[in-house]
């Protein structure tokens, strides 16, 4: 965890000293003015930046939690490519601005002084926010290399406390600080993790698909070298660097290097080396304030003793001194630790070198010997349980599988691209404690429960044209009273097929489509189906508007029945299902976003629990042999979440609107709501499909 936190320590420091520094120049310009009555002017500013970058950090993360495993990766190697050039750019940018920083951020403030407050809090808002996002990005990038948040947020957090602390002492004239070289230091080893970030992020992209040579290896040093080691976490945690590698992920790392360091130590150089003489002068004293630069004095001592270096000496060391030092670690190591065995991986040396381990956490270094890239799997042998599993090993590479071993039986199972999965010989240990295993699913095994919910949507779709074609006959009759009260029977039939969504392709949009994004909202011409019905019927639109309206939807609808059985429908998505269809009842029914005038938002997210329990139903039998606790929590979860929206069901029928509910109810209602997601969460892990079954 900690091997993480250092790149994310440096940069909170960083990022937090630069945006301490601007707010400490702007409060001690002020109160040196005697205008501290402005001072609540900075600090909205300030919270309206950290507020931007928090928000922008959260759209990240629920950004790539929405996509799919390889667009996960594209998407994560195009922003850590970006963070590397904001990062480049903010290091080149203090490199330059650190000594003028103090008089350039007083002239802003006495411009704004007199422009009022307005742009005053814009001034602090733009000084600061700058830093907090390129801060967000980095550090986003920072944990999806590490996979884990716990190091790169204590880092982080480090970071900004200490820069804060700093700051302060600045402010306070207790403490001097060089910030010319203490910018130029720190961005000396940012540009060195930065490229570690680049070929990460370059790895990424080879691994979605989107650039070239995912399997043209420059090295690999997995026989030789444990991954898992605490010198390999250590490297890899602060550099980035792994011990395979492809060829553009070190041509990448090494240009970046060579380039942006070489540039950076020339303008560094160039900033310190004295002016032809001149007629000497009084010497300029340091601009007063917080921040303190190095002066021209100190500048021109240094730089006799600098013209002798060659230009090349500090980038050449930067990348020789780590290589030798983790030489001289491993040679004194030993290498690689004897626990960590290699086991290969292939149709014909399956599970070729593991012996009986030791109870406990273990690691398998897992090395393809064949010629196709596989899968491999550490399985129960009598019921094919998984432990632990590799997906995509390519041919000639090791990765790590690290599980934990108990009493009973263990074998590997391989399972090669467009080859025959083959099973190793079991061992068997003894002395451990119970260790649980996911019993894999098949495509098999979700044929029944997908036959049986697709045989409930056609049934459920027919009944959706009956109950749409009487809201018809109602419109066109005039009955607009009558037609409210189908109108929420047919949208609470069609809301309880949710599961299905995926499959309804466009005509879900025609169907149910909300007025987001629209020019017009829900005047719109192209905003139709059951949400502008319930927008015309609930805002005093007659019979002849709605008439051509409902018509529309008729037709949808019958055409959705028609298309429907001769859809495809991935087997896998019956269990994301479970998840996806209250995770949109959250987002948008719970907080009444859908609602356009009924005040039915509730009903609808009752008829999404109801078709969420017509999932589990035939999901059921699946998860009850394999978590039967887990599925003990849902269908309570199901029964709770169930009683708060009957509870909104009033006596004559109607229902109590979302912003109509106290606030203990509501409270109430969106942590049931938020306890079963994090419940549901799960079921799809629990039937992922393995080829091991």
């Amino acid at each position: 965890m900690w091997d993480d936190a250092f790149p994310s320590f440096l940069i909170g420091l960083r990022e937090g000293l630069e945006a301490g520094l601007i707010v400490s120049i702007l409060v001690a310009t002020l109160v040196r003015s005697d205008q501290k009555a402005r001072l609540p002017q900075v600090w909205t500013g300030v919270a309206a930046a950290v507020a931007l970058a928090l928000s922008f950090g959260s759209v990240l993360t629920f950004t790539a939690a929405k996509l799919s495993g390889s667009t996960q990766e594209a998407f994560g190697g195009t922003l850590s490519l970006i963070a590397v050039g904001f990062v480049t750019a903010m290091v080149f940018w203090m490199r330059k601005s650190a000594r003028n920083l103090s008089s350039e951020i007083r002239e802003k403030v006495t411009a704004a002084l007199a422009m009022g407050a307005g742009t005053l809090v814009l001034t602090s808002f733009l000084a600061v926010g700058r830093e907090g996002l390129e801060t967000s990005l980095f550090l986003w990038s920072t944990i999806q290399t590490a996979q884990e948040s716990t190091g790169p947020l204590a880092g982080a957090a480090v970071g900004l406390l200490l820069a804060t602390g700093l700051c302060w002492a600045l402010y306070r004239r207790v403490l001097k600080i060089n910030l010319t070289k203490f910018f130029t230091w720190t961005g000396a080893v940012l540009i060195v993790i930065a490229a570690g970030v680049l070929s990460y992020g370059l790895r990424d992209l080879q691994e979605s698909g989107v650039l070239p040579g995912g399997t043209s290896y420059a090295f690999d040093l997995s026989k030789h070298l444990d991954a898992s080691s605490w010198y390999a976490t250590l490297v890899q945690g602060v550099f980035n660097l792994t011990v395979t590698m492809t060829v553009l992920q070190v041509l990448a790392y090494v240009a970046y290097l060579a380039i942006v360091m070489t540039l950076f130590v020339q303008g560094v150089r160039a900033t310190a080396e004295p002016k032809p003489a001149e007629p000497k002068a009084a010497e300029p004293e340091p601009a007063a304030g917080p921040v303190t630069g190095q002066t021209p004095a100190a500048a021109a001592e240094e730089a006799p003793a600098r013209t002798g270096r060659p230009r090349w000496l500090l980038p050449a060391a930067l990348v020789a001194v780590p290589a030798v030092v983790a030489g001289a670690v491993i040679a004194v190591s030993g290498g690689k630790p004897a626990d960590s065995a290699t086991v290969a991986v292939s149709e014909e040396d399956c599970g070729k070198g593991f012996t009986t381990p030791q109870p406990g956490q273990q690691v398998f270094q897992m090395h393809n010997t064949g010629t196709k890239t596989s899968e491999v799997y550490l399985v129960d042998p009598a019921n094919g349980a998984v432990y632990g599993e590799i997906e995509g090993l390519a041919p000639g590479t090791t990765r790590a599988l690290t599980a934990t071993i108990g009493s009973g039986d263990y074998a590997w199972r391989c399972v090669p691209t467009g080859g025959q999965a083959v099973t190793s010989a079991a061992v068997h240990v003894t002395g451990g404690s119970d260790v649980k295993a996911v019993v894999p699913v098949s495509e098999d095994d979700l044929a029944g429960p997908l036959t049986q919910y697709k045989a409930y949507v056609t049934k459920g779709l027919a009944t959706l044209l009956t109950q749409t074609q009487q809201l018809q006959s109602d419109i066109h009759a005039g009955n607009l009273d009558a037609a409210r009260a189908d109108w929420l029977t047919a949208h609470t039939q069609y809301a309880s097929l949710g599961a299905a969504y995926g499959t309804f392709a466009d005509f879900d949009k025609k169907i149910d489509g909300r007025p987001d994004g629209l020019a017009d909202k829900a005047q719109d011409k192209d905003f139709s189906g059951f949400l502008r019905l319930e927008y015309g019927l609930w805002h005093n639109q007659g019979a002849a508007d709605l008439t051509p309206l409902v018509d529309q939807l008729v037709t949808d609808v019958d055409g959705l029945g028609k298309a429907f059985p001769t859809q495809d429908f991935d087997p896998t998505d019956l269990p994301l299902r479970t998840h996806e269809i209250l995770e949109n009842a959250l987002q948008f029914e719970l907080t009444g976003d859908t609602d356009q005038g009924s005040g039915t938002s509730l009903a609808t997210a009752q008829a999404n629990v109801a078709g969420t329990q017509e999932l589990l139903t035939v999901l059921q039998p699946l998860l009850q042999s394999r978590a039967p606790e887990q599925l003990a929590k849902v269908n309570a979860g199901m029964i709770r979440i169930n009683g708060l929206l009957t509870a909104a069901h009033r006596p004559d029928g109607s229902w109590t609107p979302v912003e109509q509910l106290d606030s203990t109810a509501r409270r109430q209602l969106n942590g049931a709501a938020g306890q079963l997601l994090e419940d549901l969460a799960n079921v799809p892990t629990l039937l992922e499909i393995r080829k091991a079954a």
